[in-house]
């Protein structure tokens, strides 16, 4: 028994420098060859763990931001500046808010929640841009509609800018819109606990058990959307089936950002369609699911302007 150990515990700075030069090979190296903007600032020791290192730097650097803000907020509050109610912002009401036996949240768990939006709000919309610029290349007929609908905005619009009324108007921009975030799923599965006892097809749920509700499953189920993996916006002529279409979660917890989403997302084709054209240089590239479902070349293309 003592030799196994040995060996075990022996054999780890081995692991460790084979998952380091596994690292190396599979994923620094390749962005260097590329030429990458990312592998040109990779930060020393990932110890086998792909781009670690870098991820925990702009943590801490996220980190360090909201933090000077939240001091300055404490400060105000200390010498009676504070923010007007008419000024609030989120940090304030995560700085204000109590639960039932009166406790506010901890500085560090003020910053969290401010660093989780952060990254949620930007890995959301930049992977939805993506999936819509890879579905509108496959798709070049819904393409062809999109822009059509999107110059006649252009030669109506009465300022320099487009605006959300405009927006509310592109309806089938709007369709566009659902299509992708449907396809793209890039939440794939929400987490929610039991509170009562409940059978499901057969199963016993026991309260107070972990569910994980399965989006992806629902929005490429066939009884719910016909041929389910084919972009077609003009199913969006019709409300999904309730309970079928939950691309943000629903109910209390639904995602706050799903309007901002929608809206940038509007925003983002109604630019792209008008201006660009553009061409997979992958168009069979596999895909890959962990952390987000996208191609695994993150969609390469050739664009030019229109």
């Amino acid at each position: 028994m003592e030799y196994w150990l040995a060996l075990a515990l022996g054999g780890l700075p081995l692991l460790g420098y084979l998952l380091w030069w596994w690292n190396e090979l599979h994923y620094v190296l390749p962005l260097k060859l590329r030429d990458s903007a990312v592998a040109a600032k990779l930060p020393p020791g990932h110890l086998g763990f792909p781009l670690l290192g870098e991820m925990l730097t702009c943590r801490k650097k996220l980190d360090a931001i909201f933090r000077v803000e939240l001091e300055k907020k404490k400060y105000r509050i200390k010498v009676g500046t504070s923010t007007s109610n008419d000024d609030l912002d989120l940090m304030d009401g995560l700085m204000q808010i109590e639960d039932d036996e009166g406790n506010k949240l901890s500085d560090q768990e003020v910053i969290d929640n401010i660093v989780s939006l952060v990254v949620a709000g930007y890995e959301s919309t930049s992977l939805a841009s993506t999936w819509a610029i890879y579905y509108l290349a496959k798709y070049p007929n819904v393409l062809k509609k999109l822009r059509e609908e999107n110059m006649v905005a252009i030669r109506n619009k009465k300022g320099d800018f487009i605006t959300s009324d405009d927006v509310s108007n592109l309806t089938y921009t709007n369709k566009v819109v659902e299509e992708t975030i449907r396809m793209a799923n890039i939440s794939a599965f929400n987490f929610r606990l039991a509170t009562n006892e409940v059978e499901y097809k057969g199963y016993k749920i026991p309260k107070g058990w972990k569910v994980i509700m399965w989006t992806r499953y629902l929005h490429t189920n066939a009884e719910n959307f016909a041929d389910p993996m084919c972009f077609n916006p003009d199913r969006w002529n019709d409300p999904a089936k309730p309970g079928t279409y939950l691309v943000f979660g629903g109910g209390p917890r639904i995602c706050a950002g799903n309007m901002l989403a929608r809206i940038q997302l509007s925003l983002f084709l109604h630019h792209l369609s008008t201006k660009y054209t553009w061409e997979l240089l992958n168009p069979d590239a596999a895909i890959e699911y962990l952390p987000h479902p996208k191609p695994v070349d993150g969609v390469e293309i050739s664009v030019s302007k229109l």
